[in-house]
């Protein structure tokens, strides 16, 4: 018999420091806390553990903690094992160490090292699923980057930090770089010290013991529930977007001179069923300009498209690099006299462009032609504050608080700020 446990793994990491023990083993007493109630469920054999998991627990960021006897002779005794993190946020990039991780060996020690049995093809799967790939390593650059050529895997990284400083430095170095959030990171390491070392400074980050390696294709956080066409071009995308701000940081002249040099196109669109997984991923995984943070699924989303009472549009950017792919998102419940922007969000990948306010303008002129006034709701989160900053910028006055931590602004539509120069606007 088994018995497995759970609890928020934030919560259970401080109940674990909090009962001065060097294991890992919970303070089951400060989990049983009424602040964090622990889940217990029986499970008649270890074999079953984690299909009954993904069953009973599907959701939640939740540590897994399997009980189960020591010995025949001493069912009292009880060893602990943390054997998967549970569904949180998606995880947006894998942070790998070198050593003993993604390779066999030490590699200014060893003669010769050798790849990870398996590793490229867990790197080449996460990568077909959006996943990014970083890496976070105390090495020298020059020979890691040597090393990671001559395997043919150095393609997959964005951003690698190879040098002797602290790991959880490195760590923020690669999240500022990709402008996603900490809790979308994971980090693979062989070292106990290293993995404590991030989590006490990011304790959002999640973190994998590199013996693990093999269980991460089946980690419900790497699974997204779809697989969409700028999922498989994340990476490209990225590339795409280094190789804009090196020329960016190259050009002799004004940023708006550059801008229009650039020939972007903004494409604004009715979304169309193609468009509807895509539509679910941008609720899921952008947080900066989210007005609401709320996610939406493939069905509600299908049914607002179908609504004749709601208008759901899509946008896409393009330039002479190449597309940025489908980078916001808007719904808006229209009344006779009164339009509601229930949902508007934008892909951080467009802020340094100056476009945020792009599919607002074009919204806040649409309502204005009909000759109805314009609400919008604002959910403040913990990373959304620049889109308060952009209704405000572009007018919106606060004209009530709701109970459920909305706030509804309003918009007389007397002035409307302009679209950009360099811009190229479409209307599908």
């Amino acid at each position: 018999m088994v018995r497995v446990l759970t609890a928020r793994r934030a919560f259970c990491r401080r109940c674990s420091k909090d009962s001065g023990s060097s294991a890992k083993r919970p303070n089951l007493a400060a989990m049983r806390s009424p602040r964090m109630p622990i889940r217990s469920l029986l499970i008649p054999s270890q074999r079953l553990v984690f299909a009954w998991i993904r069953a009973y627990f599907p959701v939640g960021d939740f540590a897994y903690y399997v009980y189960y006897p020591a010995s025949a002779a001493d069912g009292r005794q009880f060893a602990f094992e943390e054997c998967a993190v549970g569904r949180g946020k998606e995880i947006k990039c894998v942070i790998w160490d070198l050593d003993h991780t993604l390779w066999q060996g030490t590699l200014l020690e060893d003669e010769t090292v050798h790849p990870q049995p398996g590793i490229r093809e867990i790197l080449t799967e996460l990568d077909g699923r959006g996943i990014l790939h970083s890496i976070a390593s105390k090495n020298a650059y020059e020979a890691a980057m040597d090393q990671l050529r001559a395997f043919e895997l150095d393609h997959f990284f964005l951003y690698p930090e190879i040098h002797w400083n602290a790991k959880s430095t490195s760590i923020a170095r690669i999240q500022k770089n990709l402008n996603i959030g900490m809790d979308t990171l994971l980090f693979v390491d062989d070292q106990p010290f290293e993995r404590d070392e991030v989590e006490s400074q990011h304790p959002e980050v999640a973190c994998v013991d590199a013996a693990d390696y093999r269980t991460l294709l089946d980690q419900p956080r790497l699974n997204p529930r779809f697989i969409t066409a700028d999922s498989h071009r994340r990476r490209q995308l990225y590339l795409e977007n280094i190789q804009r701000e090196r020329d960016e940081e190259s050009y002799d002249g004004p940023k708006e001179e550059f801008l229009a040099d650039l020939d972007m196109h903004f494409l604004i669109a009715e979304a169309a069923e193609e468009d509807l997984q895509r539509a679910e991923e941008l609720t899921v995984r952008t947080n900066q300009l989210n007005a609401t943070g709320v996610t939406y699924s493939y069905e509600e989303l299908d049914a607002f498209r179908r609504s004749p009472d709601h208008w759901l549009l899509v946008c896409e950017l393009t330039d002479r690099y190449g597309s940025y792919g489908k980078i916001g998102l808007a719904l808006v419940e229209r009344q006779d006299d009164y339009w509601h922007l229930k949902m508007l969000l934008m892909s951080c990948r467009v802020m340094a462009r100056g476009l945020g306010n792009v599919l607002l303008t074009y919204i806040m002129g649409e309502a204005k032609q009909q000759g109805v006034r314009l609400r919008a709701d604002f959910r403040k989160t913990d990373r959304n504050r620049m889109m308060y900053i952009s209704y405000r910028f572009n007018n919106f006055v606060q004209v009530e608080e709701c109970g459920d931590g909305r706030t509804i602004l309003e918009n007389d539509l007397v002035s409307i700020q302009p679209f950009p120069s360099y811009l190229n606007i479409a209307v599908q």
